[in-house]
């Protein structure tokens, strides 16, 4: 008998290429500027609802439908292009985000900045799960999450580096020029892709078809779910984490770009250190990493009074963002040929949670269980994806059980 979950594609020998260090770090601009529009959209939700004449949870729609372009682009994207070489699908896709976060910020009306922000969403996703089989393409496999990790890096440090900068644009001169900014950082992603990212002919068994197959294998829903639901918690404390600065912790404006920096800290350390012992037990770091975002979602309440313990809370909650990374090399190994699919599909579950999580974070506040409330919801969610990985541990364990029966 054999099992039903795929193996790990181990012996696929890593693509040759002189400039592997070249190729991630071009694939992690594209992630910094994905990670500039998206984060930075979060902390400057109360500029451009005054500016838009609407109020926070209406802004927050903004920030759910890029979110729902990303769920529902990144299917949608790989499935079309499955037949498409990578670096070329690769500047499609920037193509397209630069174009759409540049017309974000010329929105005459919050109806058209919706519009806009659905339509940046769409190529989000099929980028970094190309991007992720690129990276995962040029090294061993003992390797592989520590290069989506590398690629990751340019997401992360945008939330240091490429958020604050777009906030202080915001504040300074205008929350549209911090989407020009982005705008920008999409033609220097495009010129570097074009400049080292390896020419890789697409599969010539490659099909929409067999793309599709990979929605056929519960590990692959069972992965998808941990980050949908158990990833939702860090969205639901980042969207309001400005307003509760401002409201609960009392910081003036200027000083909110730095905290968040601080958030963004934490999921750089997070994609530096996680993905080496990921290598080495890859779900047991997912069931950890679950555990640290119970306790650390849960005890902001506590924490938010004070700037010290809510950056020291913030920080820490950074760190489970790593999580992304971890599934994203998971998904490779329970997808089998429908590696493409698989890999997108990861930024649909966490834009999924980047929907679910702001919108319980905001029903609870408008509900009077206070600004701080999200981070209850948000622990709540990640005992519901830890819920989720047992489920994945448990029937994964029962199909090796099977397979090492005698037929």
């Amino acid at each position: 008998m054999t099992s039903s979950a795929p193996a790990p594609r181990t012996g696929t020998p890593p693509v040759r290429t002189p400039h592997v260090g070249l190729v991630i770090l071009a694939l992690a601009v594209g992630g910094f500027a994905i990670g500039t529009t998206e984060f930075a959209s979060m902390s400057m939700l109360p500029l451009f609802a005054q500016g838009l004449g609407i109020d926070a949870p209406t802004a927050g729609h903004v920030i759910s439908a890029y979110a729902l372009g990303v769920v529902v682009g990144a299917p949608i994207m790989t499935v079309l292009g499955a037949r498409v070489p990578r670096r070329r699908l690769l500047l499609i896709l920037m193509a397209m985000f630069t174009l759409f976060n540049g017309l974000t910020g010329l929105s005459p009306s919050y109806h058209w900045m919706l519009a806009f922000r659905f339509l940046a969403g769409l190529p989000h996703g099929a980028y970094f799960g190309v991007a992720a089989l690129v990276a995962s393409s040029l090294v061993p496999a003992n390797r592989r999450t520590r290069a989506v990790g590398q690629m990751f890096l340019g997401l992360t440090i945008a939330t240091v580096v490429g958020v604050p900068l777009a906030s202080w644009l915001g504040q300074a001169v205008g929350w549209r020029w911090a989407f020009a900014l982005v705008a920008l950082l999409g033609i220097a992603t495009m010129s570097a892709v074009a400049a080292f990212a390896p020419e890789v002919r697409a599969d010539d068994h490659a099909s929409p078809l067999r793309e599709l197959r990979a929605l056929k294998r519960p590990q692959v829903w069972l992965t998808l779910g941990i980050g949908a639901i158990g990833f939702g918690g860090l969205f639901a404390v980042y969207t309001y984490l400005a307003d509760i600065l401002l409201t609960v912790t009392r910081m003036p404006l200027h000083s909110v770009p730095w905290v968040i920096g601080v958030f963004g800290i934490g999921l750089t350390a997070g994609n530096m250190i996680v993905p080496v012992f990921a290598d080495r037990a890859l779900m047991r770091t997912a069931g950890v990493l679950l555990v640290w975002s119970i306790v650390t979602l849960g005890i902001l309440p506590f924490t938010a009074g004070n700037v010290w313990t809510l950056g020291l809370n913030v920080f820490l909650i950074g760190i489970g963002g790593a999580l992304a990374t971890v599934l994203q090399t998971r998904l490779m190994d329970v997808a089998g040929d429908a590696q493409g699919l698989a890999a997108s599909l990861n930024h649909s579950a966490f834009n999924t949670a980047n929907a679910l999580g702001p919108f319980l974070g905001g029903l609870a506040i408008a509900h009077g269980y206070g600004w701080t409330s999200p981070g209850w919801v948000g622990s709540l969610l990640a005992v519901c994806g830890l819920a989720i990985w047992a489920m994945s541990v448990t029937a994964e364990r029962r199909d090796d059980e099977v397979a090492a029966e005698p037929c």
